[in-house]
Formats: C-alpha cells, sequence, structure tokens
C-alpha cells in the first residue's frame, strides 16, 4: 500500500467515525424531549414502542445507526421503573384506566411475571384495565389475561402462538467429528449439560428429564393464571391448546379467552365509551414510557438509600463494562459497602453463571456486605450456577416463578484441535520443560494423569459448591449434593427444596429490604441507588468501536448455533466454570 493510498483509508476511517457520532448525538438528542402530562389520560402500554429491561437504558447505537431514525425504535424501560409508575399510576387521579397492546412482547420471562402482577395490583385499586390483541402468543396473551376486558382483532389472516413453551437443544458432536475436533469434557453433575452439546450428537436422560419438568414447571405457573383470570381449569385451557381448537378469532371468542371480536375502528369506540368522550379526538393517553419519566423520580431529600446492584449477564473474570465482571463488579460492592447511607442492599441477579475465578471474587465482596447491613437476593430470568454461588448466602432471596436456578455444578471444556490441523496440512513439534507443559495448548489430547488431574480440581470446585450452598441456605451438604448435580430447576420448583425463600420479584425484595432496616417503610422515605450505571447511547457507541460490544444470546436455533460456535471458539482450555447451560426467550 503506498503512502497516498495508506493516508486516504485514513482520512475515510476518520469521516466515517466523525460522522457515525454525529449521527448517534443527533439522534439521542432527539429522544430526549420532556414529556407533557395530559390534565386527564389512559395509561397505555404499547409494546409495539416498548422493551422491559433490567435496567432502563437507552437505545442500542447499531440499532439507530442501521435505521437512520427513532421511529422504530423501542424505549427500553427498567422493571423497577415500570412497577413504580403503574403503582403510582393507580392512585393517581389524572389516570383514567390503562390500556394494554401485549402484541410483540417478547423475551425477559420473569419481568413478564412482575409486569403482570403489578397490572393487577391496578384493577386491584378500583381502575380498570383494558386488553387490544391482534396475534396472540404465550406471553402476550399471558398478559393480557390481567385485563378487566380483552378485546380481539377479528381480521382473518392472524396468527395464533399460544401453543405452550418448547425449548431447543442442539448438539455438535457430529460437525465436530467431521472437523476433526476432539472436545474433552470434565464435569461433576450428572444434570451438568453445559458442555454435552459439543460431545454427544442427542440429549442424555438427564439432560432431557431436567429439561422436560422445567418446561412443565414453567408452563404450569403461567397457564394456572391465565386460567384462573378466565374463569377456567387449566384442563380446559391445555386441552384447547394440546386438540388444536385455538385456530381462527371465532374459537377464542367461543372458549371464552376474549371478551369481544372487534375491527380497530370498533375497538376504537369501546376505547372511547370507557374514557366518556364521544370521539377519539377527545381522548388522551400517555405511554407509560413518558408517565415513568415525570412521576418516577430519584428521591434525592432522602438521607438514606437502598443501593439495588444490578448482576446481569455472564459472570467474566476481568474488569469490562459489560456483563458481570468479577473484578468492577467487586469494586462496586466494596464502595456500597463504604456508603454509610446504604441502609439495605438489593442484589438483582439476571446471570446464567460463568468464571468460578470471577464468582468467588464477587461472593467475598458480598460476603463482607453482609456484615454490615441486609442484603436481599432478587431473582430475575436466571440465577443459576455461578449466579447461584454469589447470592444463595444473602438474608433473604426472592425468585421469580419463572426464573431459572440452581445448576449447582462444575465443568472445564478442553478442545483438541490435533486430527483438524492434521487434516489442513498443519503440523506441530512441541517444545517443553516439563512433562505436561502443553497439557493446555488444545494441539493434542490428555492423557490420562491429566483427565483425572482435571477431574480432581472440577470435584474440588464442586465440593466447596455444595459447602458453600450449605452454609448460605443452612442445609445438610448431602442434601444439596441430592438436589445439586448440575440441575436447572424453576423457581417454583427451587421453592419446595429450599434454595429460595419465596416466591417475589424486585418490589418484593425491596419492600422486604425497607423492612429489614427496622426504619422508615415507606418508600417515599428513601433513595433507591442503582448500580451499575447503565452506559449512555454515546458510551456504547465509543465501547462498539473498540470492539467491545456485549454478547447478546439469540433466540432462534440457528443464531444459537452460531452462539455455540462463538463459545467453542472462546473458551478457555483449562477454565473451570458453572454455568448454565441454555437461555430461554419466550413468545
Amino acid at each position: 500500500m503506498t503512502l497516498a493510498s495508506m493516508l486516504g483509508f485514513l482520512i475515510v476511517s476518520i469521516l466515517m467515525y466523525l460522522f457515525s457520532i454525529a449521527l448517534i448525538g443527533s439522534l439521542a438528542s432527539l429522544g430526549k424531549t420532556t414529556p407533557v402530562m395530559p390534565r386527564e389520560a389512559a395509561l397505555k402500554i404499547d409494546f409495539s414502542e416498548l422493551a422491559i429491561t433490567e435496567q432502563t437504558c437507552e437505545t442500542d447505537p447499531m440499532a439507530l445507526l442501521q435505521s437512520g431514525s427513532l421511529e422504530n425504535q423501542k424505549v427500553n424501560l427498567g422493571i423497577w421503573q415500570a412497577i413504580q409508575a403503574i403503582n403510582i399510576a393507580a392512585e393517581d387521579p389524572a389516570i383514567k384506566f390503562l390500556y394494554l397492546k401485549p402484541d410483540e412482547v417478547a423475551g425477559n420471562l420473569t419481568g413478564i411475571e412482575e409486569l403482570r402482577k403489578t397490572i393487577q395490583n391496578f384493577r386491584s385499586q378500583g381502575k380498570a384495565v383494558i386488553a387490544y390483541i391482534e396475534n396472540p402468543g404465550n406471553a402476550s396473551y399471558y398478559l393480557a389475561s390481567a385485563a378487566d376486558k380483552i378485546f380481539m382483532s377479528g381480521y382473518k389472516g392472524g396468527m395464533n402462538m399460544l401453543g405452550g413453551l418448547s425449548s431447543q437443544l442442539i448438539f455438535l458432536k457430529d460437525v465436530l467429528d467431521k472437523a476433526g475436533v476432539n472436545m474433552q469434557l470434565i464435569r461433576h453433575g450428572k444434570y451438568k449439560s453445559a458442555g454435552e452439546m459439543y460431545i454427544k450428537n442427542a440429549a442424555s436422560k438427564e439432560n432431557l428429564e431436567q429439561n422436560q419438568v422445567m418446561i412443565n414447571s414453567l408452563w404450569d405457573n403461567w397457564a394456572g393464571e391465565m386460567a384462573q383470570s378466565r374463569n377456567m381449569d387449566k384442563a380446559s385451557l391445555n386441552a384447547l391448546i394440546d386438540n388444536l381448537k385455538l385456530n381462527s378469532p371465532e374459537d377464542f371468542k367461543e372458549n371464552g379467552l376474549v371478551d369481544e371480536l372487534v375491527s380497530l375502528e370498533e375497538f376504537k369506540t369501546r376505547f372511547c365509551e370507557l374514557y366518556g368522550a364521544s370521539s377519539l379526538n377527545e381522548c388522551q393517553t400517555i405511554s407509560l414510557s413518558d408517565y415513568a419519566t415525570l412521576k418516577v423520580l430519584p428521591n434525592y431529600k432522602a438521607k438514606n438509600k437502598i443501593a439495588v446492584i444490578y448482576a446481569e449477564g455472564s459472570i467474566i473474570d476481568g474488569n469490562a463494562d459489560e456483563e458481570v465482571s468479577g473484578r468492577k463488579f467487586a469494586d462496586i460492592i466494596a464502595d456500597v459497602r463504604k456508603d454509610s447511607t446504604v441502609k439495605a442492599v438489593v442484589l438483582r441477579v439476571n446471570s446464567p453463571g460463568g468464571s468460578v475465578f470471577a464468582s468467588e471474587m464477587i461472593k467475598a465482596e458480598l460476603d463482607l456486605l453482609k456484615e454490615t447491613r441486609p442484603v436481599i437476593a432478587s431473582y430475575g430470568d436466571y440465577a443459576a450456577s455461578g449466579g447461584y454461588w454469589i447470592s444463595n448466602n444473602c438474608d433473604k432471596i426472592f425468585s421469580n416463578a419463572g426464573t431459572l436456578t440452581g445448576s449447582i455444578g462444575v465443568f472445564s471444556l478442553i478442545p483438541d484441535f490435533s486430527s483438524t490441523t492434521k487434516k489442513i496440512g498443519v503440523n506441530f513439534t512441541s517444545v517443553k520443560s516439563n512433562r505436561h507443559s502443553d497439557m493446555y495448548t488444545s494441539m493434542r489430547p490428555l492423557d490420562n494423569a491429566e483427565t483425572e488431574y482435571m477431574q480432581a480440581s472440577v470435584d474440588d470446585i464442586y465440593d466447596t459448591f455444595t459447602s458453600i450452598v450449605s452454609r448460605g441456605r443452612n442445609l445438610e451438604q448431602d442434601y444439596v449434593d441430592g438436589i445439586a448435580q448440575g440441575r436447572v430447576w424453576a423457581g417454583s420448583d427451587a421453592l419446595e427444596i429450599g434454595l429460595v425463600d419465596s416466591i417475589g420479584g424486585i418490589e418484593d425484595a425491596i419492600n422486604y429490604a425497607m423492612t429489614s432496616t427496622g426504619e422508615s417503610t415507606s418508600l417515599s422515605d428513601w433513595m433507591i441507588a442503582e448500580y451499575p450505571k447503565p452506559l449512555t447511547t454515546f458510551e456504547k457507541l465509543m465501547k462498539t468501536f473498540e470492539g467491545n460490544t456485549p454478547n447478546i444470546f439469540a433466540d432462534t436455533p440457528l443464531e444459537s448455533l452460531g452462539n455455540a460456535f462463538n463459545d467453542l471458539k472462546d473458551a478457555k482450555a483449562g477454565k473451570a466454570y458453572a454455568m448454565m447451560p441454555y437461555y430461554i426467550e419466550i413468545r
């Protein structure tokens, strides 16, 4: 490359960089206009515009760059802010009723559970909730069933996705065999299936068993709540689904799952009737996100704080901003411990686990924190493996019914690429100072002594894990071993076997934290301080340019397959992991 071409390439790169920053800056500023509260309005929760996340955060910069506008971008609203906004609206005379449009809701199973519970609390305050659905799915109908009245589009051609839950397990052994890759899995726990996809071409009996029990538990909770809301028994609802009786909108109406079939114009008329207006022009709505912006404000006058620490993502080593990095979170917890105004802490866990070393680092700081003030755990979608490692010693654990927890097990995965390299004509000669110096190079298989060495390490860590749970949960270690073995449990089942204390969400955990302090139990007397602070759109953009973007877990089998290969590529040979083997998104 000539000097001129190098300079030209550099100039173009700088211009593209500056253009991207300018675009993000202008788009982000467009989304920061202050909303206006009408004199009276219906509170609107429309999931074509809204995404409920763990923390309120700004728009993903790559989505902005791809679309070039904010028009089709969903607003990310944290579950705690959403809950507070709905609770405030329930007592706000300016809010006439709640209008729910749940189509397009996806992911975050426990966030959906917590939101539904809050909507039911809104109803209990004497205010109406109406829902309008067009293409019912598991998540959208589950939310809609919390309403006083469900209106459904009568148009033909819609898709009914209310069909129960399913999970797809992917196995890569055959394709890895073709590539000559020998995956060496060392694990403790017959249910610990995190590395099973690499060494098998079908599910083991134990893995299939735990998945079936887990899926049944998750669906049993949801189906029971939906059926109860519609004054029918759960068996009848399941029979309709199993026998494919819910095909057309008329089927939903005839079987009591919706109240009225209406066109969009007819629904507008019903909306006006409930509002008490003669035309839609007289009806005002305010979105949940705008209402939260106006009404859910930090109480800077409060002398005391409850710290909410969000441990969201895989637990990783280092000090990175994304995921739950060991050093970063240990430092955050240490800073909270040194803050005398923090009277109690809620640890919100939404993690499938990860590095044992990072988990130990975080747990050590949490144990120190627990010596000085109450630490309450709130479990989101996942609090498994490393996520359970760090949190099982909390003073009280609240879990959603749909939380996936447990997975008390350990594994180490060491790939051997020696056959692969030979196939493509690449050969290696190892020069080493000691007999086993090259055991982690992935360029040869482990010998028997090395396998035994790795197994001893994994067994020792597993014993440590069960010992930690035994002390944290006040259970006999033999009992813990019996319910552990790497098995994943739904929150409702985890309650029965003693892994958690109560079924509840983040609101329950914060209320309990207030009670634990022995001080005021009124939320208005507290400052809720959230950690870590979410990155702004501009900060996310900078991380993108640094090549340091977060790992996004996909919800389709093909994308999951791609992520499996990425996990394989990034695996550190010989490293011990306390990691749950899969992720679930619900639709």
